[in-house]
């Protein structure tokens, strides 16, 4: 009798995971389409087929739901190595993989909402930027650990969703030499300080 209540509770489990990855796959989608205001939780629940109000069981909100699809689709570990520019500037000018190029949308298609830009921002600055800033060495690392962000946001951005011919269609090697001395640039640890003193 346990076995059976054990293998009841491991598929009921299992169900649950399962539901839950259908919600967050339909709600990167529908944030992607139509941005944080245009997408509703009722037309996630129908893309995940499922009952809309399984979104607040398992999520609480399509605030909280919106956490964890920029969670998801933010994701970008290059952007945490210090040091090894070359490959970043590789994989920034590559495909981005389809979570990323979803995530870029999400941002795009959501930056008309104050609470989803905050959102955006506050995980932005609590998991990349802060953690860059900490490994960084030298003079004004809060201030470059932002730089470094923002190049290669818009590098992904200029690319995989605008499709800049240049990026798209220059020599690759020479594209990821320029962009790799421009990141060295910002994140040296003899980058100069600016005259109005340090921030952090």
């Amino acid at each position: 009798m346990a076995t059976g209540t054990s293998a009841s509770e491991s598929r009921r489990t299992r169900d649950a995971e399962a539901t839950q990855r259908a919600i967050l796959d339909a709600a990167i989608d529908a944030f992607a389409r139509s941005g944080y205001d245009g997408a509703s939780t009722r037309d996630i629940a129908r893309d995940a087929g499922i009952d809309p109000r399984l979104i607040t069981r398992y999520f609480g909100s399509k605030e909280a739901l919106f956490e964890r699809a920029v969670e998801e689709t933010y994701r970008h570990p290059l952007m945490m190595v210090p040091g090894n520019n070359r490959a970043v500037a590789a994989a920034l000018l590559g495909d981005a993989p389809m979570e990323q190029a979803k995530g870029l949308l999400l941002t795009i298609r959501s930056a008309g909402s104050e609470r989803a830009v905050e959102i955006m921002r506050d995980h932005l600055e609590r998991h990349y930027q802060r953690d860059l800033a900490d490994a960084l060495t030298g003079p004004d690392p809060g201030t470059r650990a932002a730089l470094l962000i923002a190049v290669c946001t818009g590098v992904q951005m200029q690319r995989n969703v605008l499709g800049n011919r240049a990026l798209r269609t220059s020599d690759s090697d020479l594209i990821v030499d320029r962009l790799a001395a421009a990141l060295d640039l910002i994140g040296a640890s003899d980058a100069p300080a600016p005259e109005g003193g340090r921030s952090t």
